[in-house]
């Protein structure tokens, strides 16, 4: 977590007390049918009246296009792996929440990253004495390294047994829908520290062994293995200001797609507090000798600026070419915050949502190696057809509808001229029922994004972080501010143009009107406006 009080608070809330109800549950039209296990059938589900409408009788504040568990309580992501095809991805699970404490690994399956299928719990919680199951990495063992049988699926978790955090293996035979403990865990005993968990795998080509990244509080430590049982201490990187540092990353990319210039980028789930941000994703840049990682400078940056994209994941696609792997990557987040996770509407599960899934770019920004997010380009698939709005210029005070979409989540794009003589805010009212309403804008004069959402369907029943205005730095790019914002029941999503993303969680209620744009403080050039509706993309839920 971000510091001992907010740690101490993640596990209290994967444990309080009340047994939910179970959901009606979704599932709609064009969702594509994945592998099913023998011992599960798929269960029926209504089907909506349009592909844009959520069916009817479900819990109100389920999203339309998020991945949700059905019931209980979500929240960290795990990495995912591409097996014959099929994308196997897994959350932090507590099926006793609220009355029970701990968590499980609970599995989801894709081939597009849209839409999904959910296939139960993968790894069970308290079955091998070493206590619970937190977060870690799961690897396809292509080269049979670490003995079970090639391509058996290893998953290496923390867990913690009485506040001891202790690395274990998992294995999977059946390509990754079942993992059993292994007899000689935990392969790596706590060496006498509070903090001592999230492990991140990557294999090195280049020294034909196992890295592993490692939370230790301020420091992320880096181990080898030859065989993901027996692992070598060779090296940490201390932060400073950051809190308690969780979920590390490890990764290369090329810089602007050139394969010559490759960086290493090391991320992690931080506490930004002291830099006037709460939790979230933060990254350096670097080289990686194998053993040592050397930022390019001290500074760290953001993933993302808004609220809540926590415990974040990247990861490539094993069928593109090097090149391709190098150049883009894939990530998803936990759409919670800590400050008021079991307070986010959910009737019939707790813990929020996971993000849409972004790619993830690294370019050259101002002398300064950066990443940048934009939405998945298979979310394109679920949009209908887009309204829009011409280009119009707004006076000061004055505000224009916008097209109203036909569903609960949406997509938004604006382009707004800039120059330097502009003042004022262009704001755009996003309506949430009820007269509630969140902003998305831009400010001029502090050239920053922001999003507010004090006055949206929850705020008011909130702690005071939720109601805090987020912002991000962002540059005009050929005289123009691009917006693309992903609208859905429980959040909100903002992309700009030069690769910033605002993710933050925000309340709303079906059915709502009312979008439009405004100038505030000076006149303002919207040089054109879309809104597409979203399909709804539930999740094919199995029965228990």
């Amino acid at each position: 977590m971000q510091d001992n009080d907010r740690t101490t608070a993640r596990r209290v809330w994967i444990g309080i007390a009340a047994a939910l109800t179970l959901v009606a549950l979704l599932v709609g039209v064009g969702i594509a049918v994945f592998r099913q296990p023998a011992t599960r059938e798929a269960s029926p589900s209504p089907t909506p009246v349009s592909p844009f409408e959520r069916p009817s009788g479900g819990d109100p504040a389920r999203p339309a296009a998020h991945l949700t568990p059905a019931r209980h309580w979500m929240n960290d992501p795990q990495r995912p792996f591409l097996l014959n095809g099929v994308w196997h991805y897994y959350y932090l699970y507590n099926a006793d929440h609220p009355d029970g404490n701990g968590t499980a690994w609970y599995h989801a399956t894709s081939t597009d990253l849209v839409h999904w299928t959910d296939e139960g719990v993968a790894i069970d919680k308290y079955t091998n004495g070493l206590g619970d199951i937190w977060t870690g990495t799961a690897v396809v063992d292509h080269e049979n390294t670490a003995g079970f049988g090639r391509d058996a699926v290893v998953a290496m978790v923390t867990q913690q047994d009485d506040g001891v955090q202790r690395q274990s293996l998992f294995v999977s035979r059946d390509g990754g829908y079942r993992f059993e403990p292994y007899e000689g865990n935990p392969v790596i005993e706590n060496p006498g520290v509070r903090d001592f968990r999230d492990p991140r795998l990557v294999w090195d080509d280049a020294h034909e062994r196992w890295i592993m990244a490692l939370a230790e509080g301020s420091k992320i430590g880096f181990y080898t293995s030859p065989n993901l049982k027996d692992w070598t201490y060779r090296s940490g990187f201390t932060t400073q200001g950051l809190g308690v540092l969780e979920c590390p990353d490890l990764f290369p990319m090329a810089v602007d797609g050139d394969p010559s210039r490759v960086r290493w980028v090391l991320a992690a789930g931080a506490n930004g507090a002291d830099e006037g941000m709460t939790t979230g994703t933060v990254y350096w840049t670097g080289d990686w000798d194998g053993e040592t990682f050397t930022p390019d400078d001290p500074g760290h940056q953001w993933l993302d600026r808004g609220a809540d994209y926590y415990a974040a994941v990247t990861w490539d696609d094993p069928r593109q070419t090097e090149a391709e792997r190098l150049t883009t990557r894939y990530g998803i987040g936990w759409l919670n915050n800590w400050a008021y996770a079991g307070d986010v509407p959910g009737e019939d599960w707790s813990g929020g949502t996971d993000s849409i899934v972004r790619t993830i770019r690294l370019v050259e920004r101002d002398g300064r190696a950066t990443l940048e997010s934009a939405p998945v380009d298979a979310l394109r698939g679920l949009e209908g057809r887009a309204e829009k709005l011409d280009a119009t210029t707004l006076a000061a005070g004055e505000a224009v509808d916008l097209p109203q979409p036909p569903s609960d989540a949406y997509r938004l794009r604006l382009d707004v001229a800039v120059d330097s003589a502009d003042a004022g805010e262009l704001r755009v009212r996003i309506p949430r029922g009820d007269g509630a309403f969140a902003t998305v804008g831009y400010d001029s004069e502090r050239r920053q994004v922001f999003v507010a959402r004090d006055a949206d369907a929850i705020a008011d029943r909130m702690p005071d972080a939720y109601r805090v205005v987020r912002t991000a730095p962002v540059d005009a790019r050929d005289g123009r501010i691009r917006l693309d914002v992903v609208v859905d029941v429980a959040s909100i999503e903002v992309f700009t143009g030069d690769g910033a993303a605002l993710s933050m969680v925000s309340g709303s209620a079906a059915g709502t009107k009312g979008l439009r744009v405004e100038a505030s403080g000076g006149a303002k050039r919207l040089d054109g406006a879309s809104v597409a509706p979203l399909r709804v993309a539930p999740v094919e839920r199995r029965a228990d």
